[in-house]
């Protein structure tokens, strides 16, 4: 499947051909201000062809050669037109003008064309007409970052951080409590772990702008409590372009480095970002989930274990820079009435780092070390993203589209473990440990999609949409093994290190282990509109609305998961001298033997694999009244439907099963005081539910956390109940200054917290806390200086400032209240304080774009203690800083250097040993603490 998605794909890429073209630019400025006319469009007569003017009120846009009459419009404005425009081939024509103000009254004004979503303009006038609270980033802005993928352009949204590189968190709230939409449809997750959309997997080349609704709508999902986030790829087109950028990446500590760690099991497809078989489990064992009834015979693990790859420590090479390089193309056909347009984009990256990490695990009680480690972690990733969606405009009041995604992203992890283990006493045992880890994620999301305007007045529209998702997560062959050897007295020599078998087999141990996440998803929802006027003003804008939608979606889900360790075939006969041999050679063929050698023993339970479906059906009734010139008022009824079912492999174990249905209303208002500002008041309830890996009763061992992670059954749906009120000033079309405070209550708000600390594995699981509730202050500015200095070089600068202040406390049942200390804690994965601000240059005239930007995030919890027996682990602030310039050479080239994370501090995570609710110097031990290092670029980009 994977690799026919992929070939699929590439093979759209034929329509690159394209004909020299000519190019148009000016400026075009209001006759009166003489500022730029900001919002007019330039239109080549007779054709589909036209470009919106920009902040600065230039424009610019490419045609085939020839003579035309150009036209600029703008409402409120009378049309300019420039008869006899000759436009040659390969060159620029300068057509500059201004707009003279009408004098004469709008009627009801009709306006047929391509709407730019991607702007700074048009994205401050959508959250302006918004009937919700929500916040945003458009690619105008995005291009003007070294942001890489959608992770690390959504945390410069107010309220907005990331957690692990990958996961979002919204108002302090953890990833489970975020839906995330990718073009008006839900996006898989294709996580085992974790409820969450990856963000790292979607490259920021391909984003046309990022919408997060913070307040309930009847038209969202029911399912969230941070925020709904909407992420759009481009899909509108002016003009045909082809676009190709190629960048190397630098990154301290790992590029160059001769030591770098690569694992040996290399697949002849990994570059691609998938296993090409190499890693498979041996054809004795199969594919099937183990069946404690028909287990394997002796004599099949024996052969499996012959079939093995013997290859246990990484190789070591040098690293080479990372490669990044993206092609887009846009193409636009006009068949009669229709026309007919396309976006594709295919990206690829191949990245690596390599750094240290430092592990340590406290006991509770005495506040000693468990165990103190060193690792030295690398990955290799490679990811290769594509992107292909269609537009059919048929007549002007009917639209289809066709929207693609395919991700393929692989890695190839190694960490080599060394330090000292307390956990049997004494002056502790010497480590050197070694996890060869590789993992591929396919993820294909596709939508076909209509909207319709009927009746004769075009007072109705129809929406519809239907989708599919597709995830295959595969894990072949994750192989950890552990050595180890006592500490030496004083003056006595040290014994090599001696490979550590267990005699029942353990995943700690000399292990490989399998896993395969295969998802579909099916969807299909639609949205009738009925606008009616109301009597002061006829637009759009001011019309009544009633709306009727439904939303359903099916979901099937398997997974397996097996593991095998190597143990001593026969313990009564097992040649015992083997076990001083090193790693390279105690499995040797030789070695195994069903007599006195090695053989395989699977650990796999019954209740290690699972299957799951879940079935969601909503359906809404909502309005839009108008109720005076200033005031706007929204609101609805979304019931919800939901049944979650998932089976077990174990057939002693009764299956999870949950049916439930929720009516959930919401209500906003906006008062405006004037054009240019106005007052949001909302409320609404809202729902967070388990999801299917919290409820399958298994465990995983992360290797890296040295954890164990297990569901719970016994999970309950969370309620949420939120309010927010906020106030926008817009000075200008392309500037926003806003103030907002929240409040969230939850019942049986859903946790990961930690578990027993028998042993020296840390248990991480989920829990229901009784209560919670969640309040914060979010503040955001987008300023230029325009308008406040007649310095020209200081009219280029804009900033941009957001920042959020949220408290937040958790209510235990009583049976978890063991210590008054457990009952005054912040929700897990909370921050007190985000910062995020930036500072951006732009001249246009001699092509140079420069950025600064800044991020802070405060101590958030990132797993909560739920008893006396564990400490919960906080992760301190960090401050990051990046810097990029983008200077044009000509039309077509543009060159980008940059530094992200300039400052390379270190990822701080600490146990609070001394349970005061924060990390003082009276705490001790590190979670883990690493930096991944400085990370710098320099690339190309050619617009043909």
């Amino acid at each position: 499947m994977q690799r026919t998605l992929t070939l699929f794909f590439l093979l759209i890429l034929s329509q690159v051909a394209r004909a020299q073209q000519a190019t148009l630019s000016g400026t075009i400025r209001d006759k009166k201000t003489g500022e730029g006319a900001i919002g007019a469009t330039v239109i080549i007569t007779g054709t589909t062809q036209a470009a919106p003017v920009g902040l600065d009120g230039t424009y610019r846009l490419t045609a085939a050669p020839g003579t035309y009459t150009i036209s600029v419009q703008s409402i409120g404005y009378k049309p300019l037109s420039f008869p006899g425009t000759v436009l040659r081939e390969g060159q620029t024509t300068t057509l500059n003008g201004a707009l003279e103000e009408s004098s004469q009254s709008l009627g009801e004004v009709v306006v047929t064309g391509q709407k730019q979503t991607g702007t700074e303009v048009a994205l401050l006038q959508d959250l302006k007409k918004s009937e919700v609270v929500v916040s945003g980033m458009s690619s105008d802005q995005i291009v003007k970052t070294l942001d890489r993928d959608a992770a690390e352009v959504v945390k410069r949204i107010p309220g907005v951080t990331i957690q692990n590189n990958s996961f979002i968190v919204i108002r302090g709230l953890a990833e489970r409590y975020n839906t995330v939409l990718l073009n008006d449809a839900l996006t898989p997750s294709s996580e085992v772990d974790t409820r969450s959309f990856s963000f790292d997997i979607l490259p920021s080349s391909v984003i046309d702008r990022v919408l997060i609704f913070k307040s309930g709508a009847p038209e969202l999902p029911g399912e969230f409590g941070g925020g709904v986030v909407k992420v759009y790829t481009k899909n509108s087109v002016l003009e045909n372009t082809t676009s190709l950028s190629v960048s190397a990446w630098h990154r301290a500590g790992t590029t160059f480095g001769s030591g770098y760690q690569q694992s040996p099991l290399r697949s002849r497809t990994q570059w691609a970002g998938y296993d090409g078989g190499e890693r498979k489990m041996p054809a004795t064992i199969g594919t099937e989930p183990y069946n404690s009834q028909n287990p394997l015979s002796d004599a099949q693990l024996l052969q499996a274990a012959r079939a093995l790859d013997n290859n246990w420590k990484p190789t070591l090479s040098t690293a080479l820079p990372d490669l990044r390089a993206s092609l887009g193309l846009t193409r636009r056909y006009e068949l009669g009435r229709a026309q007919l347009s396309n976006v594709t984009s295919v990206s690829y990256s191949n990245t690596r780092q390599q750094y240290q990490v430092q592990r340590q695990r406290l006991e509770t009680g005495t506040g000693s070390y468990i165990y103190n480690y060193t690792d030295e972690q690398a990955q290799t990733a490679s990811r290769l993203g594509v992107i292909h969606n269609w537009q059919a405009r048929l007549g002007d009041y009917n639209r289809l589209e066709l929207r693609n995604f395919l991700n393929q992203y692989g890695t190839d992890e190694v960490t080599h473990r060394t330090g000292l283990d307390f956990a049997q006493g004494g002056d502790g045992r010497a480590r050197d440990n070694h996890a060869l880890h590789y993992q591929s994620r396919t993820i294909y999301s596709g939508q076909l999609a209509g909207t319709h305007e009927l009746g004769a007045a075009k007072n109705t529209t129809l929406t519809w949409q239907t989708g599919y998702n597709y995830v295959l997560r595969n894990e072949p062959d994750y192989r950890r093994y552990r050595t180890g050897r006592d500490v030496p007295l004083p003056g006595d020599e040290a014994q090599p290190f001696q490979v550590e078998i267990s005699p029942i087999g353990s995943q700690q141990d000399v292990s490989s282990y399998y896993s395969r996440l295969r998802e579909n998803t099916y969807m299909g929802s639609g949205q009738w509109e009925q606008r009616l006027s109301s009597r002061r003003d006829t637009t759009r804008e001011s019309q009544y609305k009633l709306r009727a939608g439904f939303y359903t979606e099916y979901k099937e889900r398997t997974y397996v998961s097996r593991f095998f360790s190597y143990v001593p075939a026969r313990p009564n006969r097992f040649n015992y001298e083997l076990l001083q041999l090193p790693i390279e050679t105690i499995f040797a063929p030789e070695n195994l033997d069903a007599n006195i050698g090695f053989t395989l023993r699977e650990g796999t339970g019954d209740e290690d694999s699972y299957s799951a479906d879940n079935l969601l059906a909503a359906g809404y009734l909502s309005a839009v009244a108008p109720l005076s010139d200033r005031l706007n008022v929204s609101g609805g009824v979304r019931m919800e439907y939901n049944r979650k079912f998932v089976r077990s492999g174990l057939a002693s174990a009764a299956p999870y099963e949950e049916k439930r249905t929720f009516l959930l209303p919401s209500l906003n208002s906006t008062y405006h005081f004037n054009l240019r500002s106005l007052l949001r008041l909302a409320g609404s309830v809202t729902l967070n539910r388990p999801e299917f890996r919290e409820v399958a009763d298994y465990a995983y061992y992360d290797f890296n956390n040295n954890a164990l992670i297990r569901g719970n059954r016994d999970l309950r749906t969370a309620k949420i109940y939120n309010a927010d009120l906020r106030y926008e000033f817009y000075p200008t079309k392309a500037e926003l200054l806003s103030v907002g405070i929240f409040y969230k209550k939850f019942t049986d708000a859903i946790e990961q917290v930690t578990g027993s600390t028998t042993g020296s594995s840390l248990e991480l699981g989920f829990a229901n806390a009784r209560s919670a509730y969640d309040v914060g202050v979010e503040l955001e500015a987008r300023k230029g200086l325009a308008d406040i200095t007649e310095n020209r070089f200081l009219q280029r600068f804009a900033f941009v400032l957001n920042a959020s202040l949220v408290k937040s406390r958790v209510t235990l049942s009583e049976d978890e209240q063991v210590a008054d200390n457990l009952n005054r804690r912040a929700l897990q994965g909370q921050s007190p304080y985000v910062v995020n601000t930036g500072i951006f240059y732009q001249d246009d005239a001699r092509g140079w774009q420069v950025s600064a930007q800044y991020n802070l995030i405060g101590p958030r919890i990132l797993f909560a203690s739920s008893n006396t027996q564990n400490f919960t682990i906080f992760e301190l602030p960090r401050q990051v800083i990046d810097l990029a310039a983008t200077k044009n050479v000509g039309p077509h080239l543009s060159i980008r250097v940059g530094i992200q994370d300039l400052l390379n501090q270190y990822t701080r995570q600490y146990y609070d040993s001394n349970r005061d609710g924060k990390i003082t110097g009276a705490d001790g031990g590190a979670f883990a603490r690493f930096r991944r290092g400085q990370y710098s670029t320099a690339g190309l980009t050619y617009r043909f």
